[in-house]
């Protein structure tokens, strides 16, 4: 659920039952297998976009990995992210498609790609057998909680190649952390692996790299950048210069820092068990940005019922309980009278312990 298991293999000091390090150990290996499966994929994207003079940035796990942060069995990756520039995204869609890919499912955030023979060998952590899916992206940009916060200028290159590129420098790999760290604590869905990403880079990040962050050379305030990284402050030792934090702090809204940085781990991650009804709201900037975002968890429009549906008919977690398939006035009726409990957590819990049973 937090990303965690192949990293505490070889790091945890409590051993505890022979199931439990057993598990550990086969993580790591399958998060070993599955690395080089993912170097083979991303090798064939890299030769691919160069046929095709497409350029692309592979994001986030794939970077990290790049630059000597993680070794091979330490970091699980569910998929490949690529970025890619928005007049190329129909190019780089047929380009996954030659490659054995077909497009299963489209957000406002990224199309999705997955293998035409695809497949699911477990349901909990990693296994080496299950299929790599690949998120096409044409913009970076989170829901903070309603409206779109997008940096995707600052992620691509100024002067790409064709092929696979990097990021610009640490700090715009940074950015796109913080960014994605802060849209999933918006809706509860925080891993503990992203606060060790960021984690990891801050002590590689140079005053110059900082600087983009918070400093004479970052393009716009990141009123979103604070809590993330003083979460990871809090529960990492984290090399963040205090004058960061400081400058972040000040730019982060009144509400937002007195509600959202105070909040455990557990109460912005995928451990926390039950359905609230504004999740994130402190996020909004503005009285009339609450408001609207309320309404919208009210009265969801017909975009995001389709999200819904499509949940409901392809993830596991979703077909689990029947609250995914509910009707907007059975979930309001529901929820008003009991505590609904969180289907992804539910689904992690049950098939932990139907693994140790």
């Amino acid at each position: 659920m937090h990303g965690i298991s192949p990293l505490l293999s070889r790091s945890l000091l409590w051993r505890g039952p022979h199931v439990w390090t057993r598990f550990l150990d086969e993580q790591r290996a399958h998060t070993r297998a599955r690395h080089g499966r993912i170097q083979e994929l991303l090798q064939s994207i890299d030769q691919k976009a160069r046929e095709t003079g497409v350029a692309a940035t592979a994001l986030k796990g794939a970077a990290l990995h790049q630059i000597g942060l993680y070794e091979a069995g330490d970091r699980p990756m569910a998929d490949v992210d690529l970025l890619v520039r928005p007049a190329d995204v129909e190019r780089s869609a047929g380009m996954l498609s030659s490659l054995g890919f077909k497009q299963t499912a489209e957000t406002w955030k990224e199309r999705v790609f997955t293998p035409v023979g695809d497949s699911a060998a477990a349901d909990l952590g990693e296994h080496a057998s299950n299929s790599l899916k690949i998120e096409l992206h044409e913009r970076i940009c989170e829901r903070l909680p309603r409206y779109l916060t997008d940096v995707s200028e600052l992620i691509f290159p100024a002067q790409p190649r064709p092929g696979l590129n990097s990021y610009p420098s640490n700090g715009s790999l940074m950015r796109h952390l913080l960014l994605h760290a802060a849209g999933t604590m918006a809706f509860q869905a925080l891993r503990i692996l992203q606060l060790h990403d960021i984690a990891l880079l801050s002590r590689r990040m140079t005053a110059a790299d900082w600087n983009e962050i918070a400093g004479p050379n970052s393009p716009a305030p990141l009123w979103w950048a604070y809590p993330p990284l003083e979460l990871t402050s809090r529960y990492y030792w984290a090399s963040v210069p205090a004058r960061v934090l400081a400058a972040l702090k000040s730019d982060c809204p009144y509400i937002l820092r007195a509600l959202g940085t105070h909040k455990s781990l557990v109460e912005v991650s995928y451990s926390y068990l039950w359905i609230k009804a504004f999740p994130g709201i402190e996020w909004s900037q503005s009285l009339l940005e609450m408001l609207d975002y309320a309404l919208s968890r009210v009265r969801p429009d017909a975009t995001h019922l389709a999200l819904r549906e499509n949940q409901a008919a392809s993830q596991v977690w979703a077909k689990q309980g029947d609250w995914s398939g509910m009707s907007q006035a059975r979930r309001i009726a529901r929820w008003l009278s009991s505590r609904q409990t969180r289907p992804v957590t539910i689904h992690a819990v049950r098939a932990a312990l139907a693994r140790a049973l």
